[in-house]
C-alpha cells in the first residue's frame, strides 16, 4: 500500500509540474502578445485597453459603463481612467441617464474604428498562422475546457 502512495504522489507531482508548465507557456505567450499588440497599436496612438474598449462600444453601439466593465472583465471604476482619457481624445461620449451612464462612440471614434479594428483584428489573425486550421479548432476547444474548470 505504502508503494502505491508513492506512486501516486509521483505522478500527482508529475502532473502539477506540467500544468505549471502549461501555465508558464501561456502566460509568456499572452504577454509576447500583449507587447505587440501594443506595439501595433501606436500607429494609431491606442493601447490594447483603449482598443478592447473601442471595440466593445462599436460593436454595441451604445452600452452602460457598467456593461462595458463587465465585459472587459473589471471594475467600473477600473475603466473610469481609461474612459476619461478616450473622452478628452474625442473618441467616446458619455451620457449620464438616472444612475447610468451611457457610452457611444463619436464621429472620430468611428473613423478610428473603421481603421483600425479591421487592421488589428487581421494582426492578431496572424499569430496563429503557424497552425492548421484542425489546430486552431483543437486549441480553441482545449482553451475552453481550461476556461470551464475555473
Amino acid at each position: 500500500m505504502e508503494k502505491e502512495e508513492r506512486r501516486y504522489k509521483a505522478m500527482s507531482r508529475r502532473e502539477e509540474k506540467l500544468g505549471l508548465l502549461v501555465w508558464f507557456r501561456l502566460s509568456r505567450i499572452y504577454n509576447r502578445s500583449l507587447r505587440a499588440s501594443n506595439q501595433h497599436l501606436k500607429q494609431w496612438k491606442l493601447s490594447v485597453a483603449q482598443f478592447d474598449a473601442l471595440v466593445q462600444i462599436g460593436s454595441h453601439q451604445r452600452l452602460t459603463q457598467q456593461e462595458l466593465a463587465d465585459k472587459l472583465l473589471v471594475s467600473k471604476g477600473n475603466i473610469t481612467q481609461l474612459l476619461t482619457k478616450m473622452e478628452e481624445l474625442g473618441w467616446i461620449a458619455r451620457e449620464q441617464e438616472w444612475k447610468k451612464k451611457w457610452l457611444s462612440l463619436t464621429e472620430l471614434g468611428w473613423e478610428l474604428y473603421h481603421e483600425a479594428v479591421p487592421l488589428q483584428e487581421q494582426y492578431q489573425a496572424s499569430q496563429f498562422a503557424g497552425l492548421n486550421q484542425e489546430e486552431k479548432l483543437q486549441l480553441l476547444g482545449l482553451l475552453r475546457k481550461i476556461q470551464r474548470n475555473q
